[in-house]
């Protein structure tokens, strides 16, 4: 059994698509999901950050359940929160 990636985006975010790539290179599938399309989405990364709307945001399930909310996290941080 595998994790899962949800990634909260923009189309304009420098910091997803090098986090997208990053992912893509390592094999890690993702579901992405564009804040600006989704307001319930866009809630769940405002409740996640203070209120901001700070992107890349990831929610992350572990194959053992656990779940991680990451803000702008390192892909050596989402490799990681998948082993969790």
């Amino acid at each position: 059994m595998q994790g899962t990636v949800t990634m909260y985006s923009t189309t304009w975010c420098g910091y997803c698509r090098r986090l997208k790539s990053q992912m893509d290179r390592e094999g890690i599938a993702y579901t992405e999901i564009n804040i600006e399309q989704d307001p319930e989405s866009a809630a769940f990364v405002e409740k996640a950050n203070g209120g901001n709307q700070t992107v890349p945001t990831l929610l992350v399930v572990a194959p053992t359940g656990t779940e991680s909310v990451m803000t702008n996290p390192s892909l050596a941080q989402v490799k990681q929160a998948l082993t969790a």
